[in-house]
């Protein structure tokens, strides 16, 4: 069971986090709690499993990028960890996760590739084929945004 306090937390975070220099302050403010608590109730959310990750979504339009594709890779498995490791280093990707491929469709490595048009979009994915020696992949290209939502918990417990 999640306390009075980690459901505040998490009522608040789910939303969007101001981009400055202590968010946790600020956030601390809305709950009546201070900074440190905040980032312990964090901490511990994430040592028990229940904060799995935290991330950002990228407006990719408003940061200027007009062509993204998901690039699904076959990639060896010996080779996973470090492909994807090197892969998701790349100043291009957002995104990047193994999944489990099957007899339909064999790819296990996928990457989203964010750039100013498709050709450049092109132009990335060959350099990594080059640099990473993976041949076998397909590019599927964004067509239109539908949704860009998060999950939103105990929406009622913070006001």
């Amino acid at each position: 069971m999640l306390t009075d306090l980690e459901k505040k937390v998490i009522s608040v975070i789910q939303g969007d986090i101001p981009v400055i220099r202590r968010p946790y302050r600020d956030i601390g403010e809305m709950i009546g709690e201070e900074e440190q608590i905040v980032l312990s109730v964090l901490r511990s959310l994430a040592e028990k499993g229940l904060i799995r990750r935290y991330g950002a979504t990228l407006r990719h339009q408003k940061s200027g990028f007009t062509a993204n594709v998901m690039v699904a890779w076959q990639v060896d498995e010996d080779r996973i960890h470090e492909v994807g490791r090197e892969m998701a280093e790349h100043e291009a990707i957002s995104h990047c996760y193994r999944r489990n491929p099957d007899e339909k469709w064999p790819y296990n490595l996928y990457t989203m590739i964010h750039a100013h048009d498709r050709d450049s979009c092109h132009d990335i994915a060959e350099a990594l084929v080059q640099k990473e020696g993976v041949q076998h992949y397909t590019m599927l290209f964004s067509e239109k945004e539908l949704k860009k939502t998060s999950m939103v918990y105990f929406e009622d417990e913070f006001e």
